[in-house]
């Protein structure tokens, strides 16, 4: 059931993923010096995670079909949701920005590339389509993505400026939370979406 495509997929997708935790875990100052040999071991760790993870799923997926797609999934947005993630972190390094508007426009922007890129990695490789992307498809998939894209922003919005960061929690870690909140909620819709209205085949349209 599972190729050596998917396998360097998979790894490709544990690679990033550690890379894209760095610029995380330097904005939360979680006290651990990010070395070199800190960050490698970082990087190493998720990669062969990822395909350890996959290895598993295929053979449980061999009694339950559907894991496998229910890991890919999982794979992907674990992918989309620290891209999501290292480009929010980023902006809030660059900026010194992590509240109000400011927060709700790098929120929108990160989580705009981040769906981009989830549509072309849910597509071919999560729900494996093999017809041509169509205008009608991209519609339906900018739909679900734009009602995705509000609940993310309000659930973010929500956490971190409405409830606030509790006391002695610093504004950049409590946007992180916001984050994860909010990726949660977002997660949950797109996939419901593209499951069952976005990706599924021309036959049972």
């Amino acid at each position: 059931m599972l190729s050596k495509k998917d396998y360097l997929l998979v790894a490709f997708i544990g690679l990033c993923f550690g890379v894209f935790l760095i610029p995380v875990l330097n904005n939360i100052q979680i006290g651990i010096p990010l070395s070199a040999l800190v960050i490698a071991g970082i990087v190493i760790s998720f990669t062969l995670f990822a395909v350890i993870a996959l290895w598993v799923s295929g053979m449980i997926a061999k009694k339950i079909p559907v894991i496998l797609q229910i890991a890919k999934f999982a794979a992907v947005g674990a992918f989309n949701t620290l891209l999501d993630a290292a480009i929010l972190n980023v902006l809030i390094y660059l900026t010194s920005i992590a509240t109000g508007i400011g927060y709700v426009g790098f929120k929108g922007t990160s989580f705009i590339v981040a769906n981009i890129a989830s549509y072309y990695w849910n597509r071919y490789w999560t729900f494996t389509m093999s017809d041509k992307a169509t205008t009608r498809e991209f519609g339906k998939f900018f739909g679900v993505s734009v009602v995705g894209l509000l609940i993310n922003i309000g659930v973010a919005a929500l956490v971190v400026n409405v409830i606030g960061a509790p006391i002695g929690i610093s504004a950049g870690r409590w946007a992180n939370v916001g984050l994860l909140f909010a990726t949660l909620a977002a997660l949950s819709w797109n996939f419901v979406g593209y499951k069952f209205f976005v990706f599924i085949s021309k036959k049972s349209e």
